[in-house]
């Protein structure tokens, strides 16, 4: 399976969620999956890319030209293929095709912006692959209430909550990603409009 993982690229982040990261990355390459991701050497997106390496499995690296040409941030460079398209929007584009599910691990607005992308769009049933939080020391616990109450207001449909599993447990969260997808749900099962 290749799974797409987004998570922080800054370096600044506390030691245990790269070493969190690393982890999970091995994990993912020791259960023979592949890694698509964004890139970065940096953050949790090179702690999952040297994790997957280290077991022994493929990495596909998607990340912008003008990050190299106006350095952005420092490239990963072990990935086994590296598309460079000319923008975020191509780039998220190539890692959702390239991808048969995805990992939230922690990050910052382009992580979110990411998550709520994939998660809109598997909501419109533009997809049906299984969507990961891994919520490392409860970093995705705000966002996580967040939502609840949006369905407490009556923004968003319960139901949405089945489309992605949160968890700080690593074997939990392969265990989801690895079960064998649902059928396609109905639009109107998961939107009002």
């Amino acid at each position: 399976m290749r799974i797409c993982v987004y998570g922080a690229a800054s370096p600044t982040i506390e030691k245990e969620y790269i070493e969190t990261v690393e982890k999970m990355g091995l994990v993912m390459a020791q259960r023979g999956h592949s890694l698509v991701f964004g890139g970065g050497a940096n953050g949790l997106m090179g702690a999952a890319a040297r994790g997957v390496r280290d077991g022994g499995g493929k990495i596909l690296g998607v990340i912008p030209k003008f990050f190299r040409q106006e350095t952005v941030e420092a490239l990963c460079d072990f990935c086994d293929e590296l598309i460079e398209p000319d923008t975020m929007r191509e780039r998220k584009q190539i890692m959702e095709d390239n991808a048969d599910a995805f990992i939230v691990t922690p990050g910052g607005i382009g992580t979110f912006e990411e998550f709520f992308e994939i998660l809109t769009s598997k909501q419109l049933c533009r997809h049906n692959k299984p969507i990961a939080i891994y919520n490392i020391k409860g970093y995705y616990n705000e966002i996580e209430c967040v939502l609840k109450s949006a369905i407490q207001k009556n923004f968003i449909k319960e139901n949405c909550l089945e489309l992605y599993k949160i968890t700080n447990d690593l074997d939990e969260m392969f265990a989801y990603l690895e079960k064998p997808v649902e059928g396609k749900r109905m639009i109107k099962e998961l939107k009002d409009g």
